[in-house]
């Protein structure tokens, strides 16, 4: 690990010395957002020798820990268990009485998770040394200086982290319904009647199902002739199908969506293909995606560009286009992922601390669905991979021949995995199914060693698994057509 010799440092100019009798403290680093990037890159830049400040206006652990990951897959994994207590039977096994849902006891439960992986991260971060915590809306006054309530910090490296929040559209009478974020649909303690999510996407699907499993009627309102439209179409097919089986109504090709109130319903107008013009609800969820919090930090006084959608344009090693900031995580724009923001923690010490040139194109697009059972993806979809040009060979099974899944009865969906005929070497996979979201990392990990695929098909894998499938695939590869 370098020491403070190994950072770059950029001298002030003669106009930053003139401002030194205003400024109330001076780092050697400020990190704006305590998100998945912010407090290891804290950790990082302190064990270094460096002073840091580490500012947060709101929650820490960002999206992930307070709006996102934790508390809605620990809402997921509630609704999990209210589904197989209903399937008891198809086990063997009785339950008397019915299967109820306590929305306070499961609210309660999200909440204690969240809440102490959030008292986690603010605790380390001020029992960090060599870091000073500050609470409020930090501004950049230029490009050295933030400004945070009444103080005023310096330093000659800026870290941005603060992530995104719900876009709210544009679409005629929003403004005279109460409607649902993900943020705020995580205050729920009661279970709505019936739900209308505009979004047939990531965010949208795990809450969809989620609710049908708690015992909601549900719709989801999907502008695009399809779901998740960045998948393959037969994905994006037997995702539709899973969620119509458990209840859930999907309408398409959605057109002038509007909303009228009267009373405790909500009417959500739609012009589709089929169905009813109006759909009447109790709830209205919108999940048509997020938007960086980039537009309230006075980036402008920094001269640090953004682009048309308000990401922070950065460079392969999440340099700004201001020598000395940085921007990880979601705002700028190249990952949308826990998993991302703490891969960009990584470039950003690794090429600051380490001297090791680490780079965003050499990350390998990954991530996953959680719905029940979870959709992972990983490198090209098959449609990318026919566009490519390459000669592609493509093994397919699904999971009524896995023999994991038959024994847990839960057989929906398949498995792809997409090979380079030339190179051998992995172009990218598709699970959706049981364990999926686990069983794709056999795969990533032999596409980031560059292997050809026949180290994975010749491994022994344990049986029974879902992955022991993985070199069964691979060994019934055939042509792309």
């Amino acid at each position: 690990m370098g020491g403070e010799a190994d950072v770059p440092f950029y001298p002030r100019s003669g106009r930053d010395r003139r401002r030194e009798a205003r400024v109330s403290s001076r780092f050697d680093a400020i990190i704006i957002g305590a998100g998945q990037a912010g407090p290891p890159l804290a950790g990082r830049l302190t064990k270094a020798g460096l002073k840091v400040a580490l500012v947060e206006r709101k929650f820490f652990g960002g999206t992930c820990v307070n709006t996102g990951c934790i508390p809605t897959k620990t809402l997921v994994a509630s609704a999990y268990a209210a589904h197989m207590a209903r399937r008891a039977a198809d086990f063997g096994v009785m339950i008397g009485g019915g299967v109820g849902v306590d929305m306070k006891a499961v609210k309660a439960r999200a909440d204690a998770i969240s809440g102490k992986a959030r008292a986690g991260v603010e605790s380390w971060l001020r029992g960090m040394a060599n870091c000073v915590v500050y609470q409020g809306h930090a501004r950049f006054e230029s490009t050295r200086e933030v400004r945070v309530g009444d103080d005023l910090l310096e330093a000659d490296r800026i870290f941005i982290n603060v992530g995104a929040r719900a876009i709210i559209p544009h679409m005629p009478g929003i403004d005279r319904i109460n409607y649902l974020t993900n943020s705020s649909v995580l205050q729920l303690d009661a279970l709505p009647r019936r739900l209308c999510i505009i979004g047939g996407s990531y965010i949208g699907l795990e809450f969809a199902q989620m609710y049908r499993r708690f015992g909601a009627d549900v719709t989801v309102v999907e502008m695009r002739p399809r779901l998740i439209g960045r998948e393959d179409e037969d994905v994006s097919a037997a995702v539709k199908d899973m969620l119509e089986k458990e209840g859930v109504e999907i309408r398409l090709d959605a057109e002038c969506v509007s909303f009228r109130s009267e009373g405790d319903v909500i009417g959500v107008g739609v012009n589709c293909r089929s169905g009813e013009p109006e759909i009447s609800c109790s709830h209205v969820l919108l999940a048509v995606g997020r938007r960086p919090n980039t537009d309230d930090l006075g980036l402008d006084r920094a001269g640090v560009e953004i682009d048309e959608r308000g990401h922070i344009v950065v460079d392969d090693q999440l340099r700004t286009t201001v020598p000395g900031v940085w921007a990880l995580g979601e705002c700028n724009g190249k990952g949308a992922f826990t998993h991302t923001a703490y891969h960009d923690f990584e470039i950003a010490a690794a090429n600051i601390l380490d001297g090791d040139p680490r780079r965003i194109s050499d990350r390998i697009e990954a991530y996953a669905l959680y719905v029940d059972p979870p959709l992972a993806r990983i490198g090209l979809t098959e449609l990318a991979a026919r566009a490519s040009g390459r000669r592609v060979l493509v093994g397919e099974r699904p999971m009524t021949r896995v023999g994991r899944a038959v024994e847990k009865a839960e057989t929906t969906g398949f498995m792809r995995i997409l090979v380079d005929a030339d190179s051998r070497e992995i172009l990218g996979a598709t699970i959706l199914g049981t364990s999926g979201d686990e069983a794709i990392h056999c795969i990533l990990d032999v596409m980031y060693a560059k292997a050809p695929y026949t180290v994975l098909q010749r491994a022994v894998h344990i049986h029974p698994t879902v992955s022991e499938l993985l070199p069964t695939l691979l060994g019934e590869l055939k042509p792309l057509v």
